[in-house]
């Protein structure tokens, strides 16, 4: 019996030291031996290092954020092209960004306006402003209202105006004039964001008084409104587009002709 008893015993495994190394427990046992305590402590270290990894992103966002503050941020910024309801391209250009601050119990709260121009860039264009706490909203609530305001303005050859014209909006006073090919755009600030989402490729203006872009966009929209095509004089007037373009006998009649045809809207 004392011989079989020994045979049956597991013999250790010795190292080339001699001493009998201690045995080990394989991971999956540990886990299975380890206490409920045990096991609920490591879960609520594991939470609060995840935690600590969002905290680390808000604080990556807090600065983003953080970057937004600043009076007229974001002049200047425009081409975001986006397409309408219909799928045609539209032309959006942020003109400016103004931060506004409401005093509350316990500090400020900070939102922020925005004023959007939007078009085609073949004859349409629009305004809108909106106002939101954050600014991509205010942009996005500016963009949908400049895409309902959208005024035609009939241009010449599709590169320029008709004619000139004044527009008055407060103390806004602004001067427009059709320009040669090759001219440009001469516009500063908020005008010439009007322009090139018109699809303007040569005007010349001068805005009289305030700086104010709001005012200053109200009264280039006053021109524009203004604007007349000699096909729109001749309908309301009863005549010929060639009778108008005639100039009291200074042109003949086939070059008065060709000039009608070649007119678009």
């Amino acid at each position: 019996m004392m011989a079989d008893e020994n045979n049956n015993a597991e013999t250790p495994v010795v190292d080339n030291a001699g001493s009998t190394p201690t045995p080990t427990t394989a991971p999956s046992e540990a886990a299975a031996n380890q206490s409920p305590a045990q096991a609920s402590d490591g879960n609520e270290r594991g939470a609060r290092g995840g935690r600590g990894g969002r905290g680390g992103d808000r604080g990556g966002r807090g600065g983003r954020d953080g970057g937004r503050d600043g009076r007229g941020r974001g002049r200047g910024r425009d081409d975001r092209r986006g397409g309408d309801d219909d799928g045609e391209e539209l032309i959006e250009k942020l003109v400016h960004i103004n931060r506004v601050a409401k005093v509350v119990k316990g500090g400020k709260r900070f939102g922020f306006a925005a004023l959007v121009v939007v078009g085609d860039g073949k004859g349409r264009v629009g305004f809108g402003h909106g106002k939101a706490r954050e600014v991509p909203e205010a942009i996005n609530k500016a963009t949908a209202a400049a895409k309902k305001k959208m005024i035609r303005v009939p241009l010449k050859e599709g590169r320029t105006l008709h004619h000139d014209g004044k527009g008055h909006f407060g103390a806004g006073k602004v001067n427009v004039r059709s320009a040669p090919p090759g001219t440009g755009i001469i516009a500063g600030g908020p005008m010439r964001a009007v322009f090139e989402s018109l699809g303007v490729a040569d005007v010349v203006t001068k805005s009289i008084g305030t700086s104010n872009p709001y005012n200053m966009i109200r009264a280039t929209f006053d021109a524009l409104t203004n604007q007349s095509s000699p096909k729109s004089v001749a309908m309301r007037r009863g005549k010929k587009v060639a009778d108008l373009l005639g100039r009291g006998g200074q042109v003949s009649e086939a070059e008065a002709e060709a000039e009608a045809a070649a007119i678009a809207e």
